[in-house]
């Protein structure tokens, strides 16, 4: 040893120290990790029952809206059976009927 180190009281001998300390911060890395995942755990389950939650409303509203589009289905095809031999007779009238016009100024 040096005698500015006898003198200071430094000691070569540093390695438990080193070894302690090497081994409280793989500790704390370790529980930090630990604590990483009950969080990201926590924060899983509490957007999957917001989810759940918020998708009862779409499924209300979906069933809604597919219920509204089946009624309009039945009255678009009532007035079809209803109207639409008339439709179909006029259209055939005017592709066969021709009459030729001249354009009016």
């Amino acid at each position: 040893m040096h005698k500015l180190e006898v003198c200071l009281g430094y000691h070569t001998d540093c390695g438990p120290a080193r070894e302690y300390r090497t081994k409280r911060v793989k500790d704390a890395r370790s529980e930090a990790q630990k604590e990483i995942e009950e969080y990201r755990k926590q924060k899983e389950e509490e957007f999957k029952r917001f989810e759940k939650e918020h998708s009862r409303g779409n499924k209300k509203a979906e069933d809604d809206a597919n219920q509204a589009t089946e009624e309009k289905l039945k009255e678009i095809k009532q007035i079809g059976g209803e109207k639409g031999g008339k439709v179909v007779d006029d259209l055939l009238n005017a592709v066969t009927s021709v009459e030729p016009k001249p354009p009016s100024k």
